[in-house]
Order: C-alpha cells, then sequence, then structure tokens
C-alpha cells in the first residue's frame, strides 16, 4: 500500500464486510432498500412520463442497482480503472434520467455517488468525482441557494465521514486478527514450555532412578568379577531392586506434581535423606510454599547431588542445608569426601549439566567444585 495519502485505497477491511456488527449490517441493507425505493418511487411518479416509459425508468433504476453492485465488488479489489469507469456509467444514468425528466432519480443518483467516491475511491480519484457529482446537484436542484449550498456541503462532509468510519472499522479488523494470531502464538508457545517441562520432569525422574540402578548393578558387575561372595553381590542386587523401587514412586510424585499434588519439600527432604546413610538435613528461614518449578528444581538437585556422592564418594557423610531467604531460597549439599569409589568413571557427566539448566530456567543459579572437605553444590532460585 503505497504511502501517498491521495494515491491511497481505504483498507480492503474497511471497504468490506467482515466485522462489521449485525445491526451496522441491517442499517446498511436499510439505507440501499430506501435508496432504491425512492429511485423507482421518483421514476414512476413522474407527471410527464407514461406506459412504456415508465417500465424503461424502472429498468434504468435497476441498470443502476446493478452497476453500484459492481462498482462495490470494484472497489473491494482496488481496481481504479473499472471503478471509475462505473462510477462514470451511473453519472451518466443520472445525466440521462435528468433529460428524460426524472429529476428525483437523477438527485439520487448523484449524492450516491458523491458520497460513494469519498468512501470508497482514492482521494486523487474522489474529489474530482464528488464535486462533478454535486455541481451537477446543485445545478438541477430546484431548492434554494442557501439551502442546496449546506446540502452539498453536507453530502460531502458525510462521504468523508464514512470513509473515516470504514477506516477505523478496518483498523479495528486488523488489530483483531493481530490479536489472534498473537493469542494462538502464545497458546502455541505455552503448549511447547509445557511439553518441554514435562519432558524435563521425566528426564530427571528417569536419569536419577536410572543412574543410582547402574551404581548397584556395576557394583555387582566388579564383585562378580572379583569372585566376591554371595551375600555381597546379593546386597547390590537388592539395592538395585529397591532403587527401581523408588524410581517407580518418584515417577508418581512427577505425575502428581505435573497435576501440582506435591508433598511439602521438608517431608520429600527427609525422607530423601533417610534413604541415605550419612545423610542430614537442616532447614533454616521462614518457610513458604514456593511456586512447582522452583519446588522441583530443588527436590531434583538433592537428588542428583546425593546419587553422585554414591558413585564419586561412597561413605561419606553428607549434610542438605535448606535455607529460606525473601528473594530466593538456597539448598546447599556438601559431602565430606572421601576416597573414590569405584564407580567414578561412570556416567556421561550429564548430572550437573541438567542441575545449572533446570536452576538458570528459573532465573536462578548453580555452583558446584570441591571445598576444604569434599563437594559441595549450591543451587539458588528466586521466589
Amino acid at each position: 500500500m503505497t504511502d501517498n495519502p491521495w494515491a491511497r485505497w481505504p483498507s480492503r477491511e474497511a471497504l468490506g464486510r467482515e466485522g462489521a456488527s449485525r445491526p451496522r449490517r441491517m442499517l446498511g441493507w436499510s439505507v440501499r432498500a430506501l435508496v432504491i425505493g425512492m429511485l423507482l418511487w421518483g421514476a414512476y411518479n413522474s407527471t410527464r412520463v407514461h406506459g412504456w416509459a415508465v417500465a424503461g425508468a424502472v429498468a434504468g433504476v435497476l441498470a443502476t442497482a446493478v452497476a453500484a453492485w459492481a462498482f462495490w465488488r470494484a472497489t473491494l479489489a482496488h481496481r481504479l480503472l473499472p471503478s471509475i469507469a462505473l462510477i462514470a456509467v451511473l453519472v451518466g444514468i443520472a445525466v440521462a434520467g435528468q433529460a428524460a425528466s426524472f429529476t428525483t432519480v437523477s438527485l439520487v443518483i448523484w449524492c450516491g455517488c458523491a458520497i460513494a467516491a469519498l468512501e470508497r475511491l482514492p482521494l486523487a480519484a474522489a474529489v474530482p468525482v464528488t464535486s462533478v457529482s454535486l455541481a451537477a446537484y446543485a445545478a438541477m436542484n430546484n431548492d434554494v441557494w442557501l439551502t442546496t449550498a449546506v446540502t452539498t456541503a453536507g453530502l460531502a462532509l458525510a462521504g468523508y465521514t464514512l470513509r473515516l468510519d470504514a477506516e477505523a472499522r478496518g483498523h479495528a479488523q486488523r488489530l483483531l486478527v493481530q490479536e489472534r494470531a498473537a493469542r494462538a502464538a502464545e497458546a502455541e508457545s505455552a503448549a511447547l514450555a509445557e511439553r518441554a517441562r514435562i519432558a524435563r520432569e521425566i528426564h530427571d525422574v528417569l536419569a536419577h532412578s536410572l543412574s543410582a540402578q547402574l551404581v548397584h548393578l556395576e557394583a555387582a558387575r566388579l564383585l562378580i568379577e572379583r569372585g566376591a561372595d554371595r551375600e555381597q553381590i546379593l546386597d547390590r542386587v537388592v539395592a538395585a531392586r529397591g532403587m527401581a523401587r523408588d524410581g517407580l514412586d518418584e515417577t508418581r510424585q512427577a505425575l502428581s506434581a505435573l497435576r501440582g499434588e506435591l508433598t511439602p519439600l521438608e517431608d520429600f527432604l527427609a525422607e530423601l535423606v533417610g534413604t541415605t546413610t550419612g545423610a542430614e538435613v537442616t532447614i533454616t528461614g521462614e518457610r513458604k510454599p514456593l511456586p512447582v518449578e522452583a519446588s522441583q528444581a530443588v527436590r531434583r538437585v538433592a537428588q542428583e547431588a546425593l546419587t553422585n556422592v554414591r558413585k564419586h564418594a561412597p561413605g561419606a557423610k553428607v549434610r542438605l542445608l535448606l535455607d529460606y531467604g525473601e528473594q530466593q531460597v538456597t539448598l546447599d549439599v556438601r559431602d565430606s569426601g572421601g576416597p573414590p569409589g569405584e564407580l567414578t568413571a561412570s556416567g556421561a557427566g550429564y548430572g550437573l549439566l541438567g542441575m545449572r539448566e533446570r536452576a538458570e530456567l528459573l532465573g536462578g543459579s548453580l555452583a558446584a567444585g570441591p571445598d576444604e572437605e569434599g563437594f559441595v553444590v549450591t543451587l539458588k532460585v528466586p521466589v
């Protein structure tokens, strides 16, 4: 669409009926019916025309209606030359009607052409058409000059007002379409984010459960290779079975979390350290309910950190500290260190990476590294 206001067409949304309310459409059809009725009445009640001439006048009125409809379609398609040709046909019909003494019909057609041109054509074409139509109306109208002048000015103002109203309606229609598209994109983005969240939950549950089972099964394999006694091997297998059972419980918890049915975080951490030898948990600060994502991040980091301790420093003592601050919640997991376990080299090393990604998605941070005694993992999540 050109930036020149004189050559710019009214938008297709403004020229079309889409988005128009039912009362507005009913009003439009009523006005059209009234105009056609006035044309037919003016043709039928002419005192100088009788018989077949009246039938010809009625046919002319119907031709006017067809030309007006074609003009509406041409302007809707932004076709300038056909639009000007059709409105010229309408003006010609009015001139012929005036020559045949159908003054009322001609005046109505000239008024309609003036208003329609201002409403639907580019201003560069609308102004000349409107000027010619209103000049013909003023010349053929029998009212006093002041009434004719006021009527002519009112018709021009009415046409331009209809143009502005149509543009406003078209602009509102475009905004509505954009808003619907934005809502659809927002809904799609929300659906993708929810899918990503579900994928993270499933991944974290399986990664924790399967890696814990791998610790015990790998230990059982090493014991078998070294010819250990049956009891030692059985202990590892039973431990792996227990981890599998715990994995099922965690899966159920993850599904509950997705439904918003989380157990209290403090209870979860207490149960978690209860299954780990030499682990204890301390909670400080004023306890408060956490968002689901923040609560899940704390749970997964605690699980992954304890799994890493069992893998890399078996037998080490672990201290979990959960601190509720005003702006964030902090989880600190420290182990006392010890000799490397037999499974230190196992795993792909994605545990810390996954924990850090989870924290960063929430606007938090995760730090992990050795300290004076052993290894420390610190999670900070804003709440």
